[in-house]
């Protein structure tokens, strides 16, 4: 990655996305544009990002609560568009289901009392809010469900749509394609876009319900996971950090024991079992 990175050119006159997908690099990693949020939303992102790890069943009344509890004290308003931005949608019943996403692009939960005996029988994919010390990223990653091997993972700037088919289409390359690829029901996924290529790639989609706390359970662990035990811990300072940072973990994270399967390596039982 770093040494097609290194080709890239911002002189040239090919521009920075063909270069990019000539070279199958992602061209938010090429450089890093500040998001524009002031250094006071950034560092009110972090408490929030922080207090949603602990209690993910947080609205935005809940989290105003929480917040003056530490003596933060924001409006409603701020406080839902920045939650929107960070991509964290509260745990709870909620009316109207059908109304909370493009509903033609919705599918079921197909994960529900399935036996998930092997490796990329099942994938799941999500993107998180990634805090630095100044400015802030997205990251996506996809894990196998069987073996929590993550498979793919990719750092952006921003929510673009493509940056979910291109960690997908780099996962299949290296390692083969799901029969079932499952996700939430986010603007990146009930979406043309996403449905087409799962289509055109004969995978089935299955979308988490909305306010079912464990449909996602194990991306979602896992982000809690990398932010608790790397991101907070080492604030990156730059994009360039961050990545570097961030493959590390992975490369850790496949090879630790988990505990979720009988203490064995990720990387191990995946690679074993396929």
């Amino acid at each position: 990655m770093k040494e097609r990175k290194a080709f890239m050119d911002a002189k040239s006159p090919v521009s920075i996305r063909a270069q990019a997908k000539l070279l199958d690099v992602d061209r938010s990693s090429f450089y890093y544009n500040p998001v524009g949020e002031s250094a006071e939303n950034q560092s009110l992102m972090k408490h929030i990002d922080t207090l949603f790890l602990d209690d993910p069943t947080l609205g935005v009344d809940g989290m105003q609560d929480e917040l003056c509890d530490i003596k933060l004290w924001y409006n409603v308003k701020r406080i839902r568009r920045l939650m929107r931005k960070m991509c964290l949608e509260p745990i709870y019943p909620k009316r109207n289901l059908s109304k909370l996403g493009t509903v033609k692009y919705i599918h079921p939960y197909l994960l529900r009392n399935l036996a998930i005996t092997q490796p990329n029988q099942v994938w799941a994919i999500d993107i998180t809010y990634i805090p630095m010390k100044s400015g802030f990223m997205y990251l996506t990653a996809i894990i196998d469900v069987y073996s929590r091997f993550i498979v793919g993972w990719q750092i952006s700037n921003s929510l673009a749509q493509e940056t979910q088919t291109s960690v997908l289409h780099r996962a299949i390359e290296r390692y083969g394609k799901p029969q079932i690829i499952n996700s939430d029901q986010g603007a990146q996924y009930t979406c043309e876009h996403w449905v087409s290529t799962l289509r055109e790639l004969e995978i089935r989609i299955s979308m988490d319900g909305k306010g079912r706390a464990t449909d996602n359970a194990f991306i979602e662990r896992f982000f809690g996971t990398l932010k608790r035990k790397h991101i907070y811990l080492n604030p990156a300072k730059d994009g360039l950090e961050l990545y570097n940072g961030v493959e590390k973990f992975m490369i850790k994270y496949n090879l630790r024991n988990h505990r979720g399967i009988n203490r064995k390596k990720p990387q191990h039982l995946y690679l074993n079992a396929a």
